[in-house]
Formats: structure tokens, C-alpha cells, sequence
């Protein structure tokens, strides 16, 4: 009986470690510092990409996370963020901006990049991936 608990045991691992690692990593980054963090915010979600080319990374942004987001946006060094932003688009990443901050700020939605989408809600988004979605939080 020992035997067949250990085998059965066994069995039910290996089928739930599959399952595991049959299914794409989903991660949440969530974005509310300014724009001198958006570089290394970036630069996580590219290593991440190196590391775990098949994760489908949801970049959620709100408050002063927005900056980068926005037309014309540069970083210390002077270089546009949208370059970085839409290498990233182009891997799979998506990039959502809260509309509660457009508004409370009176920034006009077409100063957001093109690739970026417009969610009504930032914290809500991130919840709502987490919980609805079961995408796995980080806050770089």
C-alpha cells in the first residue's frame, strides 16, 4: 500500500509540475515613481524577457509612473523613452495607464504614447490582473 501512495504521490507531482511549466509566466509590474525610475523599470522588464522569453509581462502605471508613458517623455540622459517603449510592445509587453491620473493631473489622453492603452483605474488594473487573471505582482 506504501508503494502505490508513493507512486501515486509521485505521479500527481510530476503531472502538477507540468502543468506548471507548461503555462507562461503572467506578470504585473507595477508603476508609481517618477520618471527616474522608469529607466530600471525598463531594464527589469527587459532582463525578464532575457530571462523568460515566453512571459507575458503587463507594465500598469499610475500617478507619477505615468511620465514615461507620456509624448515626448526623456530620460537624465536626454533619450525619449518611446524607442524602449515600443521594443517592448514589439516583444509582447503591454504598457496601461490610469485615466484617474490623466484626469486629477488635466493631462489630455493624446499626449500617451500610441502603444500604451488607457485603463480606468491603475490600482484596480493591477487587482483585477492578480485576481481575475492570476498574473503575479511586482514592484520594481
Amino acid at each position: 500500500m506504501t508503494t502505490l501512495k508513493s507512486i501515486l504521490s509521485a505521479s500527481v507531482l510530476t503531472l502538477a509540475c507540468t502543468w506548471a511549466h507548461a503555462q507562461d509566466m503572467k506578470v504585473a509590474y507595477h508603476v508609481n515613481s517618477g520618471i527616474d525610475t522608469a529607466a530600471t523599470v525598463l531594464g527589469n522588464v527587459r532582463n525578464h524577457l532575457n530571462a523568460d522569453p515566453s512571459a507575458k509581462i503587463v507594465v500598469v502605471t499610475h500617478g507619477a509612473g505615468i511620465e514615461f508613458l507620456l509624448d515626448g517623455a526623456k530620460d537624465s540622459k536626454g533619450r525619449e523613452f518611446t524607442g524602449s517603449v515600443s521594443e517592448l510592445v514589439a516583444k509582447g509587453v503591454q504598457f496601461r495607464v490610469c485615466n484617474n491620473t490623466l484626469s486629477s493631473r488635466k493631462i489630455d489622453p493624446s499626449k500617451v504614447l500610441m502603444d500604451a492603452k488607457i485603463v480606468p483605474s491603475g490600482v484596480s488594473e493591477v487587482a483585477r490582473l492578480q485576481s481575475k487573471e492570476g498574473f503575479v505582482y511586482l514592484k520594481p
